[in-house]
């Protein structure tokens, strides 16, 4: 289905960022991502986590042309039956998301029905660096079969990424420790992360060295006609080798049936529901992808930290910007899980806060690429304010790291206001674009937002010298306002001389200023620009559609549309498909919140 207005608006030049060949399963839990699950043969290719120390995610993988698919996989289940090979995918392998999230096949090999699961542990007392690939047997033949199941593969390439790749130095070591425990990490000490494997109930292991190492764990089960077994292995991971060993010493402890069990339990609670089954699987889908690979917890210290995806496709990598992180993560995650919303507010203070707007950050609050925005300053009040209108627990104002935050960047807000007017400068668009004119209608739309939470937030002398939001929404209208009367638009920017531009911003467009409560969505200027701007192959801009006169046109392209496998890309055709920048899950939070937000607020239907 082609979107109102399809005439796509060709956007700004970035640097390329094309998207794999294979159609990726995905799953994982804070901890550790698991991006690269092959749906031929559920093969897992790579497994990621984040470091505080390293300043990026690392990853490991069976080869380096991993996100291909290319080369040895990192682990790949491995069956048998009566001591004949099984390629899973010869009678076709059937793919299903339980919940949304966990990755399950089912394939057929003769008389024998296999069934896989895999999962990464989530949930009260279950949350741990790891992941566990279940496999379940069902002989429906009149014979007695003997299977034989493992899970073999290869350490073939190790990396680190903050945007691009940079491999690791030493060499690839695996290891057996103690009798059934395989342990994959490097040479060199002290290293940064290491993984361990191990199989429920033991299992038979054999490696093999040189340069790139590898191993086998392999057990044996026997089924009569109409029985069933199951076999599991563990993945578990460290910030060195002794603590990868003890995590999955304690998944072997714990079993793979209650993890499974609370993961399922605990993944109910995060689901959003419309009415509408499609879109609820569009919502969740992009939800969950935002929940998990928008938001990890470091190996090192176990913070959490906010970041633009764990994807290794995504450009962007695992930097984040205030702006994304406040905007459009975090919405989506208080949908889910409001608690976590709170820390994350919060934990961005902490990390960010002292600089708020200032550019693009290293996960660890690190300065990666300076470029104030007024948005990014405002974002921190911005979120403050959604999330005590959306749970009603205002004492989130009394967290001593959130009020200082607050202040400061009312400070520094307040030092961009022109002398006359009500409104304020910015250095960069949200597209990290120079502006064509200093004061730009979106971040002043968002500053005014900000300013009416900060003066519910600030102490009551503090709040007296809060501009008055009404005043820099008048003002919105007087100076962004362009046209002859019945064919009047908002210009994006001006220089408050006279001048202005209608250049849209993709990321900060004018079709959002109705979530920002600066006009009605009825307002007729709105209505009128949002069809001067029209369509986009920017993602981001066809979901700010939802908030202009198409919007149940716009639910129902979205309801169609392929994107990456179902998760958010920066760049899109007419019909939807991602055509670079995708697993974004800062952008997948923005979608599933934005989308649930226009069913539930306004009523929208496709």
């Amino acid at each position: 289905m082609t979107p109102p207005d399809s005439t796509l608006v060709p956007t700004p030049t970035v640097p390329p960022a094309p998207l794999p060949s294979v159609p990726w399963q995905v799953t994982g839990n804070h901890w550790l991502a698991l991006p690269c699950i092959h749906p031929a043969d559920g093969a897992i290719h790579a497994v990621g986590l984040l470091h505080r120390g390293a300043r990026s995610a690392i990853e490991f993988a069976g080869d380096p042309g991993f996100l291909d698919g290319v080369g040895a996989p990192l682990a790949r289940p491995v069956i048998s039956l009566d001591g004949t090979p099984v390629a899973l995918a010869r009678n076709g392998i059937a793919w299903e998301r339980a919940l949304h999230w966990l990755p399950t096949f089912t394939c057929q090999a003769e008389d024998v029905v296999i069934r896989g699961t895999i999962f990464a542990p989530f949930g009260r007392d279950s949350d741990m660096a790891g992941a566990v690939y279940a496999i379940a047997f069902e002989n429906r033949g009149p014979a007695t079969r003997r299977v034989t199941v493992g899970l073999e593969g290869s350490l073939g390439h190790r990396q680190l990424r903050v945007r691009t790749p940079r491999p690791a130095q030493d060499a690839h070591r695996v290891e057996r420790v103690g009798e059934d425990v395989v342990v994959l990490d490097g040479a060199a000490a002290p290293g940064l992360c290491a993984l361990a494997l191990a199989a429920e109930g033991g299992a038979e292991v054999r490696l093999h060295d040189g340069v790139v190492p590898g191993y086998a764990l392999s057990r044996e089960l026997v089924l009569g006609p109409g029985e069933r077994a199951e076999a599991a292995f563990y993945l578990a991971a460290g910030p060195e080798r002794d603590g990868a060993e003890a995590t999955v010493g304690v998944m072997r402890r714990r079993g793979w049936r209650a993890l499974l069990t609370a993961t399922r339990e605990a993944l109910r609670t995060l689901e959003q529901g419309t009415g509408l089954d499609s879109l609820d699987a569009l919502i969740n889908r992009n939800l969950l992808f935002a929940y998990f690979y928008g938001v990890a917890r470091a190996l090192d210290d176990a913070h959490f930290y906010l970041v633009r995806s764990r994807a290794p496709w995504c450009a962007w990598g695992v930097t984040v910007r205030d702006w994304e992180a406040l905007a459009w993560t975090v919405p989506a995650v208080q949908l889910a899980d409001p608690p976590l919303a709170r820390e994350l507010i919060l934990r961005a203070c902490e990390v960010h806060g002292y600089a708020p707007g200032r550019g693009v950050h290293y996960f660890d609050g690190t300065l990666f690429e300076p470029g104030f925005t007024l948005e990014g300053a405002a974002s921190y009040a911005v979120a403050t304010e959604r999330y005590i209108r959306e749970t009603g627990d205002d004492q989130i104002v009394e967290e001593t790291v959130l009020a200082d935050t607050l202040y400061l960047l009312h400070d520094d807000i307040a030092s961009r206001r022109d002398e006359q007017h009500p409104l304020y400068h910015t250095e960069v668009t949200l597209d990290r674009q120079q502006a064509a004119h200093p004061y730009t209608l979106h971040g002043n739309a968002v500053v005014a937002f900000a300013l009416d939470a900060l003066k519910k937030t600030l102490d009551e002398d503090a709040a007296k010298d809060v501009e008055d939001p009404a005043a820099v929404r008048a003002a919105l209208r007087r100076h962004f306002a362009t046209g002859s009367e019945g064919r009047t638009t908002f210009a994006a920017t001006t220089n408050l001389k006279g001048d202005r531009s209608l250049d849209d911003d993709a990321v900060g467009s004018a079709l959002w200023l109705p979530l920002w409560e600066a006009v009605e969505r009825t307002d007729s200027v709105h209505r009128r620009t949002a069809k001067r701007i029209g369509a986009s192959d920017r993602l981001v801009v066809q979901i700010a559609r939802l908030f202009g006169p198409d919007a149940s046109e716009i639910v129902e392209w979205l309801r169609r549309a392929p994107l990456d496998h179902g998760i958010a890309a920066e760049f899109v055709d007419e019909d939807g498909r991602a055509r670079s920048h995708g697993g974004d899950a800062s952008l997948s939070g923005l979608l599933a919140y934005a989308l649930w937000f226009t069913v539930h607020a306004h009523g929208v239907r496709p």
